[in-house]
């Protein structure tokens, strides 16, 4: 969505309708990730996506009849393996787009807001149940909502499952009333945080590719000599000072922490702060001797065993890197699998009923 602001804000100001479409759920294979967005206007001017292909065709002529009716559409366009490349597809497979009016009273200005002040927020919306398609309810990070999806008890109970799935950067399709009611609950949150604790060589190269994937980069180190501007002009944050000060009240669920000094003076403040902390990803550099002193002394702190697995050590999937560069690829490995795993495990959660 934030990508498609400076079109919709052009549109809006010269009077345009707008139509949105999103990718609610894919079988097989899809080019775009469940929650991909394009934007159509009655003119037929388009940005985003949902596909690649001529599903955008297809979609660009419902949200005419949208814009027309006033009334969301569940749209499902299903792919044959012999005509799937001509519309994006690696192979056949089923995708469902909703395709909604934009909400420019209500629901546009709450998500515009909180998408340039990076602030999480979430839109749930009904895309299938008799009287309610089309209604939404959108809800920010601390589980405040606005809006209704038709009944208190329903808004609450939905508020509380997007609070959830919101927290863990996931969008999908939850249930309730028995399954009689489908929602889509799109969650947007602003980049992943990666805090590199250290300013040494591998820290340089993985800030690079951290960024390439749209994480933030905050790079710490209470050495000057090591987080110099020269050196890491390219972050997004550099911070001198102790890592426990730096790091203290800034991580979240969806934070990833990589000690990376080999100094326990610096590496042991900063996991402590990292283990009493929701970080979804904690990793240190070290080898499997270092590690297991490691553990050895914040063991003797207090951090019990289900703590301190938490900790990816030594960091990095075992892909045998050898190079700093390497050993970065295989740190930001090791944060992808650990995310989509963590996103995963929140997706095959059973969908509420009330």
């Amino acid at each position: 969505m934030r990508e498609l602001i400076p079109e919709l804000d052009q549109w809006l100001a010269a009077g345009e309708q707008v139509a949105v479409a999103t990718v609610v759920q894919t079988m097989g294979s899809s080019p775009r990730q469940v929650g991909a967005m394009m934007a159509v206007t009655a003119s037929g001017r388009m940005a985003g996506s949902v596909s690649g292909g001529c599903v955008e065709g297809a979609v660009v002529e419902q949200a005419q009849t949208v814009l027309a009716s006033g009334q969301a559409r569940l749209l499902t366009f299903g792919v044959s393996d012999e005509t799937a490349w001509e519309v994006g597809l690696a192979c056949g497979g089923t995708i469902e787009v909703l395709v909604a009016p934009l909400d420019t009273t209500s629901v546009y200005p709450l998500v515009r807001a909180a998408l340039l002040e990076e602030r999480a927020i979430a839109v749930a919306t009904v895309i299938a149940g008799d009287g309610y398609v089309g209604a939404q309810l959108v809800v920010e990070a601390g589980g405040r909502s606005h809006g209704t999806l038709g009944r208190v008890g329903l808004d609450q109970t939905v508020s509380t499952t997007t609070t959830d799935l919101l927290a863990h950067g996931t969008s999908r399709i939850i249930e309730a009333e028995q399954g009689a009611i489908h929602i889509f609950v799109a969650s947007f949150n602003p980049p992943a945080k990666l805090f590199l604790v250290g300013g040494v060589h591998i820290a340089v190269g993985l800030a690079t590719m951290a960024q390439l994937i749209g994480m933030r980069t905050i790079v710490i180190d209470a050495r000057p000599a090591f987080a110099s501007p020269e050196r890491f002009a390219h972050v997004d944050e550099l911070i001198v000072a102790w890592p426990d000060e730096a790091l203290t009240g800034r991580l979240d669920a969806r934070s990833a922490v990589a000690v990376l000094t080999h100094d326990p003076k610096l590496d042991d403040p900063a996991l402590r702060v990292a283990l009493q902390s929701p970080a979804r990803y904690i990793g240190a550099l070290g080898s499997t001797k270092t590690h297991a002193r490691r553990l050895e002394r914040l063991r003797a702190e207090g951090f019990d065993d289900a703590a301190l697995s938490r900790i990816k050590g030594p960091i990095g999937l075992a892909i045998g890197a050898k190079t700093p560069a390497e050993i970065a690829v295989s740190i930001l490995a090791e944060i992808i699998s650990l995310g989509n795993k963590a996103s995963d495990d929140v997706t095959q959660r059973q969908g509420f009923r009330s």
